[in-house]
């Protein structure tokens, strides 16, 4: 670790410590090259905290169990914007048209649904498919983060993320903000009601998610985990899904070496490759 400044002494023994930790409690396996990043993220909890150490605040998160959640919230990356890889939410709408469920809702798990990009870029794709503010379709949104979850549950942004998107899917989707709020948006009403969201720790053993799943989204998730973990957990979401469900994996996740669970379709786009997953 580099020599340098710092308000905290940090040693490579603490950063190691750190990395423990998070593959503890929820399966990320940080890099040796996040040391920077740790140190930056956590010494605002110190400050916040008003401890002086990063031993101090290891005992800290030892006696209360609710900084685990904030050390989790520090550390997890939220990268995210609406219809990022655009090319997922085409073959999405697609789908939604040609495979109508007739007993129920189609259900979709965006497992890793950060400040809410994600989910409401699902969720204006099913309302466009189905040409309705009210398709039938319902969205679980899950992160580990609770903070990016209470973002995405509220559904205002400012106006620069919304920049990308059409002036039709502007008009149609969002509100701007007046007043306090200028320079803001929100999603509307219609949206935020098809998404419910939740927290889940994908390391968790048992998740509130019932199997016969149309598609799971779960983009860019896979890289933080080792390669064990990675098997354990598609194994365990390819049960979720119905067998002509569809799995979505972001554009550097690659499961070739899982051809017995799932079999790609499409441009990172996978469905259950066994007779096990369940029956549509």
């Amino acid at each position: 670790m580099a020599e340098e400044v710092r308000e905290f002494q940090y040693r490579a023994e603490d950063f190691q410590q750190v990395r423990r930790l998070l593959y503890e409690r929820s399966g990320i396996s940080l890099s040796e090259s996040k040391d920077q990043m740790v140190y930056s993220r956590l010494a605002r909890r110190l400050r916040a905290l008003g401890l002086d150490s990063f031993s101090a605040y290891f005992s800290h998160l030892q006696q209360r169990d609710d900084e685990w959640q904030e050390f989790v919230n520090a550390l997890t990356t939220n990268l995210t914007s609406f219809f990022r890889e655009n090319h997922h939410f085409e073959a999405l709408a697609e789908y939604l048209q040609q495979h109508p469920r007739p007993n129920g809702p189609i259900r979709i798990w965006c497992s890793a649904a950060s400040t809410g990009e994600e989910p409401y870029s699902l969720a204006i794709t099913a309302m466009e498919a189905f040409n309705s503010l009210h398709p039938p379709v319902r969205i679980m949104a899950s992160d580990i983060d609770t903070g990016v979850l209470r973002t995405a549950a509220k559904g205002v942004y400012p106006l620069n993320r919304v920049e990308q998107l059409s002036i039709a899917r502007k008009k149609r989707f969002f509100l701007r903000g007046k007043g306090r709020q200028e320079g803001m948006v929100r999603v509307r009403d219609e949206l935020r009601d098809l998404v419910d969201f939740q927290q889940i720790n994908l390391l968790d053993p048992r998740w509130p998610v019932e199997p016969g799943l149309d598609v799971i989204f779960c983009r860019n998730v896979m890289i933080y985990f080792d390669k064990s973990t990675q098997q354990q957990l598609l194994e365990r979401m390819v049960k979720l899904l119905h067998r002509h469900g569809l799995f979505f994996a972001g554009h550097s996740e690659s499961f070739v070496q899982a051809t017995h669970l799932v079999r790609l379709i499409g441009r990172t786009i996978y469905q259950p490759a066994y007779p096990g997953s369940c029956p549509p």
